[in-house]
């Protein structure tokens, strides 16, 4: 595990990136509906403007990706994930780290979706506060 190390993607790699975007929205229960081939024209996208994405690797196996906006003071990392078999076993905070080393800085700005309990109690463990509640109105009957 001391052999991880973050790659920035390119568009060679967005099939990748996609497919890995599709199993965050699943593990996060998201709303998100998009196919593959949506997610794929999604992440190239956001590659396109201030976003980079980038790998953790070991041994040239992936386990994890993260996409983060370079546009934003702090920066903002909007997606972070881990693969499923690499979990719970010290990755995510070493992926953390990594990334944090590699893009020079301490300070990052992330979201969870509220009932992503799971989610939540790991960036609090790595030191992540609450800054504030995001909220959205859906479906407003009108009478």
């Amino acid at each position: 595990m001391n052999d991880l190390f973050v790659r920035i993607c390119n568009h060679e790699d967005l099939e990748q990136l996609a497919s890995l975007n599709k199993q965050l929205i699943e593990d996060e229960e998201h709303d998100n509906k998009m196919n593959l081939e949506q997610l794929k024209e999604r992440m190239k996208s956001f590659m396109s403007t201030g976003y980079k994405a980038y790998f953790f690797l070991e041994q040239n196996d992936i386990k994890g990706y993260a996409l983060v906006d370079h546009e934003r003071k702090p920066l903002y990392l909007r997606q972070f994930f881990i693969c499923r078999e690499n979990r719970r076993q010290g990755y995510g905070k070493l992926a953390l780290n990594k990334l944090t080393d590699f893009l020079n800085t301490q300070e990052l700005d992330i979201e969870v979706m509220f009932w992503n309990e799971r989610g939540y109690r790991f960036w609090k463990s790595l030191g992540f506060t609450e800054r504030s509640i995001y909220m959205r109105l859906e479906n407003v009957i009108k009478e």
